[in-house]
Parts: C-alpha cells; structure tokens; sequence
C-alpha cells in the first residue's frame, strides 16, 4: 500500500508535540491517547492494528492486531482523515519530557526497528509490527530486546525518546554497546543482539543492570539518555516510604499542609 504523503511541524522543546497537515483525503494514525489537538473537518475512526492491512479482510486486520497485542500494546490505533476541501492540521503530543524523531522511512531502506513504546504516530500505509530477537533467552532477560517494533513502509514516521537524543552513524564492522533501555531505534541492516555483562562484581554493583545491546555496523542508531523506566524509577525511590512520613520539606508535608492537617 502507497503510504500517505504528509507534511508536519515539531513545536516545542522539552516536552514537544508534531502538528500534522493533512490534505483533503489523507490520513494519519496513531497510538490511542497520544491526539493533542484537531481542527474541524477531520473525522476519527479506531481501526484494528495500524490500518495497513486494510486491503486484507477480515484476517489481516485481526494479524496486525494480534501482532501490536504482542509488543504489549494496545490492539487498536485511531485514524484521523481530512474529510474537508482544504488543508487541516492535527497535533499529536508527546507522553514525557524528550524529543519527537520524525523519520522518513523510504530514506532507512523503507524499515526501522524501535522501542516497542516508541511509535507515536505515521502516515496511513506505514505497517507497525514486531522484531523477533534470534536469541529468545536473552531477549527475555533483556527487557527490550525480545519483541521490538518494526515500522515498514516508505511514508513519514514519528517516534518520541526520553531526555537528549543522540544519532549515530555506524560504519561496517563498527560495535556500539548500549544500555537495552537506552536504545530507541535503528535501521534494519544494524546487527542487534543482547549479551550478558561480564564479571559478576560489575553486573551486581555497577547500577547497569545485566545485560547491554551490542550494535554491529553498518547502518544508524538513535539513543536516548533518560528512558522512561529510568525516570519513573529515581521518582518511586525518591518516594517516601509507607506514605507517612512527616517530612516537612517533602512531598508528605506538603499533602499536610493542603489537606488541612495543621
């Protein structure tokens, strides 16, 4: 299927959000929850899968669901589509502090491989599946490195990262070690496996977790320096413990002094 040709615009620094135009007839998908905004004249429609197996019945629509169900995702994705005579925009937002990665992906050999909750939004066309990683078992230790997405197509593609973002390019033959959640996309020629950090001593208290993704040129990489996961953990260690705590200066004392305790 001929992806849709879409035009867009990243506003925003931190936490940013892509406002997409659409001409008459053109559509945009993307995950459920992510819509920021939409001027009249679109019209919504919650769709099995990406809305790529469209010409397939029935059974292809349930594969593309079944496939984004794996990647733990939800099993729809809405559609928005220009059912106006003149050109309309609609803005989709990022779910955390980072950056918005627009990828085109006819210039990446028409594949990218990213975070399984990555993908925000793309051109109608744009197929959203999953990567096996050869090695079940250290894929299953490795958190993400089991089932990522696959993007296919050769439209527009949008994907958020946490913190700075930080593009590599790899040449044949070239390694690039990275913490597994570190990692938010790469093309589909890069190798891509997970090995166990060696010696027990660094696995155990170095903070790095047990395992890295190994990256073998050639091709492009995109890392990330905050992964979500990482945030959201300094945030519940930060938290004080049984909820009780008396602590003036922090969170407990304020929740005090708003609910009227003093």
């Amino acid at each position: 299927m001929k992806n849709h040709e879409i035009d867009y615009e990243i506003f925003g620094d931190d936490m940013q959000f892509v406002q997409v135009e659409l001409d008459p007839d053109e559509t945009v998908v993307a995950e459920a929850g992510s819509l920021m905004m939409m001027e009249d004249g679109i019209r919504m429609e919650t769709v099995f899968g990406d809305g790529s197996s469209e010409g397939n019945g029935f059974m292809g629509k349930l594969m593309g669901a079944g496939k984004r169900l794996l990647t733990g995702e939800s099993l729809f994705m809405t559609m928005f589509t220009n059912d106006s005579t003149g050109k309309k925009h609609v803005s989709f937002a990022s779910p955390y502090p980072g950056k918005i990665i627009p990828m085109d992906l006819s210039e990446y050999g028409g594949k990218i491989i990213c975070q399984k909750d990555s993908f925000l939004a793309a051109a109608k066309g744009v197929s959203v599946g999953i990567a096996f990683q050869r090695k079940l078992g250290a894929g299953f230790f490795g958190g993400e490195g089991f089932i990522m997405q696959k993007l296919e197509g050769d439209g527009m593609t949008f994907v958020h990262a946490g913190g700075t973002i930080h593009k590599k390019e790899l040449s044949p033959g070239e390694i690039l070690r990275v913490d597994t959640g570190c990692l938010v996309a790469m093309t589909g020629d890069v190798d891509y496996n997970i090995e166990m950090v060696k010696g027990v001593k660094t696995a155990l208290f170095g903070g790095e977790g047990l395992f890295f993704a190994t990256l073998r040129g050639p091709g492009t990489v995109w890392i990330q320096s905050l992964p979500f996961s990482r945030l959201a953990s300094r945030v519940f260690a930060a938290m004080p413990a049984g909820g009780g705590s008396k602590d003036e200066g922090g969170i407990g004392g304020l929740f005090n002094i708003l609910g009227g305790d003093r």
